[in-house]
């Protein structure tokens, strides 16, 4: 048995700080969130003392980390990865692609699928799935993506995609593009997850794509449309449907503090997920590196491709907890972005909370700002480095 003596939790609910609670896990689940308890039986048990308690993160959109991109990574690569990512508090996350070659995507695929079958016991993110990002995507709105590899919408175009043997698979497209609508019903159809982004749909055709699944848009604000007193906007309309989810990149670069305040405050916290749209530069610093054809820069935490273009960001999850907390964001407003709201996108019943019977994915964060411990799947992840 392993025991941490660690302070209060975001545990299950509100812990009330005169009290110390634990938490046990057995078979790498939760199994108790407790103020007394019988300890011994469990594999590990926390004491919830010095320390904030979060799920595990849960990142949808990530392209690469120290030095490795998705779309060139071997199996091993996305391990790598996914090690890095589990020392600043993720615990799974969806491997991203950009537009590529057929034979680019099938390399890619394997290697994901190499390391869902390979990735159990180590300690490192989990790969959950798979994001294609941009291949049905608006010429004028491609951002760093590259619109030689764009594709329009026939019928077939999306049977021809390699696929996962499991896990979830996630979709960033255009509505307006030739087809978008018939690919939004077919995403749902299939199971995909169809997420709207690189658009500058009219409110008709988003409200189109809504009716036929697709309720999510990705990186709030960035190539989209944005928001005007006589033009709603992809912004404006995912601001104010009720039923439609974004996603924000909280590094205040991508979207600057004031707006991403707004942002969040203004759709609520429950219909917000953060994310990275992580590139292989992050954790290496600034410098020049050679990204998707072209060179990218990074200077002070600021990216740019030879096109001028913000291409991804070098932040981790952490980091745009830090941020929020900097903002006046509350740790359960923080784990709602970052695990709960991923979680029900992703449509994981068992990940993204805290409580008895889920998923043992945890991390504890201590008042200077740094994890001090990563559990995934029950296992305690050992030597890792927080960013």
């Amino acid at each position: 048995m392993r025991s941490i003596c660690l302070l209060n939790a975001l545990c299950a609910g509100e812990p009330d700080p005169k009290q110390s609670r634990t938490i046990g896990i057995k078979d790498g689940l939760i199994a108790e969130a407790t103020i007394e308890k019988a300890l011994h039986q469990y594999d590990i048990v926390i004491d919830c003392n010095g320390l904030t308690v979060f799920p595990g993160f849960i990142d949808v959109h990530n392209h690469g980390a120290v030095g490795i991109d998705v779309n060139a990574a071997d199996t091993e690569g996305l391990l790598e990865i996914g090690k890095f990512l589990a020392g600043n508090g993720v615990t799974a996350w969806m491997p991203t692609l950009v537009p590529d070659t057929a034979e680019n995507y099938r390399q890619a695929i394997a290697a994901i699928d190499g390391a869902i079958e390979r990735q159990r016991d180590l300690p490192v993110a989990q790969a959950v799935g798979v994001h294609y990002e941009g291949v049905f995507a608006n010429e004028k709105m491609c951002g760093a993506l590259r619109p030689e590899y764009f594709k329009k919408f026939t019928g077939s175009e999306l049977d021809e995609l390699p696929r996962l043997k499991k896990g979830a698979h996630m979709m960033t497209f255009a509505p307006e593009i030739e087809g978008g609508i018939e690919l939004a019903k077919e995403l749902d159809r299939q199971g995909w997850i169809g997420s709207i982004g690189h658009t500058h749909a009219d409110v008709t055709t988003l409200d189109a794509a809504r009716r036929a699944g697709s309720s999510h848009v990705t990186h709030f604000f960035n190539a989209m449309t944005g928001i005007h007193h006589r033009e709603t906007g992809v912004a404006g309309w995912a601001l104010t449907s009720p039923d439609v989810t974004f996603d924000i990149i909280a590094d205040g670069i991508h979207v600057v503090p004031t707006m991403l305040e707004f942002a969040l405050r203004a759709k609520s916290p429950e219909k917000v997920l953060l994310i990275s749209d992580s590139i292989a530069p992050t954790g290496l610093g600034d410098g020049t590196y050679a990204l998707w054809s072209e060179k990218v820069i990074v200077e002070g935490g600021r990216t740019r491709n030879e096109r001028g273009s913000i291409a991804g960001s070098v932040i981790t999850m952490l980091d745009a907890m830090r941020n929020l907390v900097a903002y006046g964001f509350s740790a359960s407003e923080i784990a709602q972005m970052a695990s709960a709201n991923p979680a029900r996108l992703l449509k994981f019943d068992n990940r993204g909370a805290i409580g008895v019977g889920k998923r043992a994915d945890l991390f504890g964060w201590d008042e200077d700002g740094h994890i001090r411990f990563v559990i995934i799947g029950g296992r305690m992840v050992e030597n890792f480095g927080s960013a």
